[in-house]
């Protein structure tokens, strides 16, 4: 194996996730802070770490996505490309990342499953790996492994997601993810008991595969947070991940 560090390059970097990664990549010994790229102008040339508050790293911020996969494809080491950008841009940025040699770790998400589907033949045919994770964070993994041994026992479930209000998809991809790793288990929830009528449209939120009701909250204050709530008669189980700080993403 290789000693030399992974060269990264952040897209989105000088966004709340981006700002993050950078410190923690500007950190880790085995990772080298490659390249930071930004969608809006306003901090082009400057260096990144004079940004986001760690001092002089010499890496100047960039909005030439393109340029940045291409220099970073000739890396003796295999380069990687984190992106925690917008919806609407990370099909084209993880495509572009994948033709170029690069591999994605992509935060963001908003991705559809034939968006995903389609991914993973490019990735596939070019060989080169990506990684699509909604959530980083330890603690929600737990959670999720934690719903789906409760599924086993509960016919009931809806889920929760609260975000930032600057959050731009709702659902959230977690609680995406947690509906579909449910969904999985082989069973339809929420038999209903009575013929419901929603006298505000969306009152009931939205039904993600087998019946699952997931419901998104957006308020200044927050930043991630999810319930699973499980019910049957006489008892509530509810399983919560509450973010506190970005640093648990790293």
């Amino acid at each position: 194996m290789s000693n030399q560090p992974i060269p990264v390059v952040v897209n989105g970097a000088t966004g709340k996730m981006g700002r993050a990664i950078v410190k923690a990549i500007h950190e880790a010994p085995d990772m080298m802070l490659f390249g930071a790229v930004v969608h809006n102008p306003e901090n082009e040339g400057l260096d990144i770490g004079e940004v986001v508050g760690i001092g002089p790293v010499e890496v100047p911020i960039t909005t030439d996505y393109e340029s940045m996969m291409a220099m970073l494809s000739q890396e003796k080491e295999l380069g990687v490309v984190v992106d925690v950008t917008h919806p609407d841009a990370v099909y084209q940025n993880i495509r572009s990342a994948i033709a170029y040699g690069v591999r994605p770790v992509v935060g963001t998400t908003g991705l559809t499953p034939d968006q995903i589907q389609q991914l993973t033949e490019f990735a596939d045919k070019a060989s080169t790996g990506c990684i699509l994770a909604p959530n980083f964070a330890i603690g929600v993994i737990l959670m999720q492994q934690a719903a789906i041994q409760a599924s086993k026992y509960f016919d009931h479930v809806e889920i929760i997601e609260l975000h930032h209000n600057q959050k731009a998809d709702a659902p959230s991809g977690t609680a995406a993810q947690t509906a579909q790793l449910l969904g999985e288990m082989g069973k339809t929830y929420n038999p209903q008991q009575v013929e419901e009528t929603e006298k505000m449209a969306g009152a009931r939120g939205a039904t993600a595969d087998e019946n699952i009701r997931i419901h998104s909250v957006r308020l200044p204050g927050f930043i991630a947070h999810q319930e699973v709530i499980f019910g049957s008669p006489g008892q509530i189980y509810t399983l919560r991940h509450d973010t506190t700080d970005r640093t648990c993403f790293m």
